[in-house]
């Protein structure tokens, strides 16, 4: 698996209460990358010149691996938007009860456990702090960025808690952990501030994907459900229409990379070391994309039938912009190539057997019925987020 570094404009301020409790202090500014996109050490920062709020945090504030003036508030302060610490679960046949089919959840897989964490939760919520499969894991959800990106939480022999900084780094949420407040970059996996500096957590590949798929793919999984203890209007979208592909992002005065438009879909990895995003509006059109040679080749699928959390005032009302997922392509001891059928249903199906495989990586039909390919860690980003972090990404173009 290649190493991955993470690795409406009007009403959007107004979202932000909605989503969130009141602030804690600091004042907006802007955030711009720098020029390489490294999260080099800067000089010992100014304490009494920042625009975001310390008070309330034990965090090192000596210790950084950032530019502080690339961190904002978002409104809320330190845990204003609730981390769910406790979550409860429900059968899917209880999900299914209020949620559409074509709802967008998180899927996560370990150790032949599965589990779904609807976006209609997440989007109020951020993080959820769970243990799946005899794995402590953190799944999170940035709606500013669209970043559904899941970690393990054990790091160096030590279990995290996770909780929200209340503040972002290039529109990108900013983690915190309860053990030493050291504060962590959500899109990279690391730790950007305190004593846990430039440590980074594990990826685990997670896939966003409508509810009636992880269903075919997990029958006997269950999901997290909205008992969480708090009073939130899951299933609505408070970030109504934010995610107009070529409207500016909220609380980023960066310098948008112009090569797409700044809230384009795209998926995120690496391969052979370099990142690359491939473009949703790319993928409509080819359903595949194959990706680098030998050991580092991976495979992008792309289907149809899973709503955007971020259009409609409902969620379940949003349109469909479909989803991915990205797999070494190879199964039951054989290298696999990949395409779509034309057609009305335009399958995918391996060129070698013939048969038809899922967004989930699952064979549907034919030979090879129950093989699975193996998933790869990888992100459904707005482009502008991706390339704030990978600002030398090579964009895939179908050739």
């Amino acid at each position: 698996m290649p190493r991955t570094r993470w690795t409406v404009a009007a009403t959007a301020a107004a979202v932000l209460v909605a989503a969130c409790a009141p602030a804690v202090g600091g004042s907006v500014t802007s955030a711009v990358p720098n020029d390489s996109g490294a999260e080099s050490a800067g000089p010992t920062p100014d304490l009494g010149n920042l625009q975001f709020s310390t008070h309330g945090w034990t965090t090192d504030f000596s210790v950084t691996s950032v530019d502080f003036g690339e961190i904002m508030s978002g409104g809320p302060g330190k845990d204003g938007i609730p981390a769910i610490n406790a979550p409860k679960f429900e059968s899917l046949a209880a999900a299914a009860g209020w949620l559409d089919p074509e709802s967008p959840v998180i899927s996560l897989e370990i150790g032949g456990r599965a589990r779904a964490y609807p976006l209609a939760i997440l989007i109020w919520h951020e993080i959820v702090n769970d243990t799946l499969g005899g794995t402590p894991v953190v799944v999170t959800f940035c709606p500013l960025c669209h970043t559904a990106l899941a970690f393990s939480r054990e790091l160096d022999g030590t279990v995290y808690d996770f909780g929200t900084t209340g503040n972002l780094r290039f529109s990108d949420l900013v983690m915190y952990d309860r053990q030493t407040e050291s504060w962590w970059q959500q899109a990279t996996g690391q730790a950007i501030i305190g004593r846990l500096t430039s440590k980074t957590l594990t990826f685990l590949p997670a896939q966003i994907v409508s509810l009636a798929e992880f269903e075919a793919a997990h029958p006997e999984a269950d999901s997290l459900s909205r008992d969480t203890g708090a009073s939130r209007d899951y299933g609505q979208n408070p970030y109504v229409g934010y995610d107009q592909a070529d409207q500016k992002p909220f609380l980023f005065d960066g310098v948008v990379d112009g090569r797409l438009s700044p809230k384009e879909r795209v998926v995120t990895l690496e391969v052979a070391g370099k990142p690359i995003a491939v473009p949703y509006s790319a993928l409509v059109t080819t359903g595949v994309a194959e990706l680098g040679t030998g050991e580092d080749r991976v495979v992008v699928f792309w289907a149809p039938g899973t709503r955007s959390a971020l259009d409609s005032a409902d969620i379940d009302a949003g349109r469909d912009v479909g989803t991915s997922g990205v797999f070494v392509p190879s199964a039951a001891g054989r290298s696999l190539t990949f395409s779509r059928l034309p057609g009305a249903a335009r399958p995918i199906v391996d060129n070698e057997t013939g048969s038809t495989w899922s967004v989930t990586g699952r064979a549907t039909a034919g030979p090879l019925y129950g093989e699975t390919v193996q998933p790869v860690v990888h992100g459904d980003h707005f482009w502008f987020a991706w390339a704030a972090f990978e600002p030398q990404t090579t964009i895939w173009s179908g050739s």
